[in-house]
């Protein structure tokens, strides 16, 4: 019987369906996991921008993550959008209690549309009690630059203020470089203990497609984690122009900014900021997993599939 390995996400509510818990469940449910919620906070948003927010009792964000550590016990944990201090402590004590074997943070601060999502005195909760609990967190430039109190402009700085950020004691920090000027996009992982940062470029897509790309990226990679693939230690050969290696991350990344929809080929829900293409994301990467809820496939011998963790030699926690 096949196992379907569990992604609890734990993040805020999106009644526009295309961010935070909503965007979690199509991307872990589309990528062949189990996806498990704790709601942070109702958000009253769509596209345009977010209206209201109401945090849920720390005691309810609590019970939510014991109901399921206690049952379904998740492979790994995505953590999104946090208000208040108390909800952070209390996410912070349920991950020491139960010890999941991977966690995500994407530290969400400010909303693609420009709103604020954390209160202040919550983020240096954040960096005290959650951050090293992280096995990997994925924070934006402007994320970057409220916890380092930097300037992030280039590639230079942004490898300095990922090499900053492990000090808050996460395994690993991707960066990502989205915001930056240019026709390249840049995304910089450092993972602790490594010298060197993995840098992964590409042409940068312009796109108003944005809203729960933070969201839909950072579910990805811990449903990938939870599936038994290794970050950053096992490294993917990609073949291209350079004969680059590449590794996981940097592939859901790419694969995420190509399912972006140009406004001339796809139809856009949303404005100004539209949904990401979720659709489209999940096409291009069950094309790179060969495996979809769908029924979508890919052959053996398809340069850009990752190879499975049997192929590798991982320890997966789906079998067949």
């Amino acid at each position: 019987m096949k196992k379907y390995p569990c992604v609890l996400s734990i993040a805020g509510s999106d009644c526009s369906g295309g961010a935070g818990i909503q965007a979690d469940l199509k991307t872990i449910s589309a990528l062949g996991g189990y996806a498990a919620t704790a709601i942070t906070a109702i958000t009253v948003q769509n596209t345009l921008g977010v209206r209201a927010i109401h945090p849920v009792p720390p005691v309810y964000v609590r019970g939510q993550i014991e109901a399921v550590m206690e049952d379904i016990r998740p492979d790994a944990v995505k953590i999104g959008m946090i208000n208040d201090v108390e909800i952070v402590e209390a996410i912070a004590s349920c991950l020491r209690t139960y010890r999941p074997r991977f966690v995500v943070f994407d530290p969400v601060m400010v909303s693609t549309s420009g709103h604020r999502l954390i209160e202040e005195d919550a983020i240096s909760a954040l960096t005290r009690e959650l951050m090293p609990l992280a096995s990997l967190i994925t924070p934006n430039l402007s994320e970057a630059e409220v916890l380092t109190e930097h300037c992030i402009s280039n590639v230079d700085t942004m490898k300095a203020a990922a090499s900053e950020l492990l000090k808050f004691g996460c395994g690993s920090v991707l960066l990502k470089g989205g915001h930056l000027e240019g026709d390249k996009m840049c995304d910089v992982l450092q993972t602790a203990g490594e010298d060197k940062p993995h840098l992964f470029i590409s042409d940068k897509i312009e796109s108003k497609n944005t809203h729960g790309t933070g969201c839909t990226l950072s579910s990805a990679i811990a449903t990938f984690l939870a599936l038994g693939y290794d970050m950053p230690h096992t490294e993917i050969r990609y073949p291209d122009s350079n004969n680059n290696n590449r590794i996981c991350t940097s592939l859901i990344r790419s694969h995420l900014m190509k399912a972006t929809p140009s406004p001339r080929r796809h139809a856009t829900l949303g404005s100004p900021h539209g949904r990401v293409g979720m659709l489209l994301i999940i096409c291009n990467l069950c094309r790179l997993f060969a495996r979809c809820a769908c029924g979508h496939t890919s052959g053996a011998n398809d340069p850009s599939r990752i190879p499975s963790p049997q192929e590798t030699g991982s320890r997966a926690s789906a079998s067949a």
